[in-house]
């Protein structure tokens, strides 16, 4: 898998984000009204980070600035990367993109 391009990585990407979410995303946990997905896979430009720190995902993503050709190997991505992504505008500047990541909170056994 890390000779895929990003270019198939959109597109395998897409088809399981249509197939598990067909009413569409939700940004947030406590976001209502989901966002609908692009019907086209043209209709939509992806853009990809990496954690800051892989050790603690609170602290930010750098982006990635993949082109469609670059691989994931390239970008230096392994099997146990995490790995967020934004769905952009076609004409959206992918530099300028903000990865905004709900982190999940697991709770102490004693919490429980």
């Amino acid at each position: 898998m890390l000779d895929w391009t990003f270019s198939r990585l959109d597109t395998e990407l897409l088809s399981i984000l249509r197939d598990r979410y067909p009413d569409g995303l939700s940004a947030t946990l406590i976001q209502t009204k989901p966002t609908p997905l692009p019907a086209d896979d043209n209709n939509v430009k992806i853009a990809y980070a990496l954690p800051k720190n892989p050790s603690d995902l609170t602290q930010g993503w750098k982006n990635l600035g993949a082109q469609p050709t670059d691989t994931l190997g390239d970008k230096k991505i392994t099997d146990v990367s995490s790995i967020a992504f934004v769905l952009l505008d076609p004409e959206a500047d992918e530099a300028e993109a903000e990865f905004e990541v709900e982190v999940p909170k697991v709770e102490d056994e004693e919490d429980l």
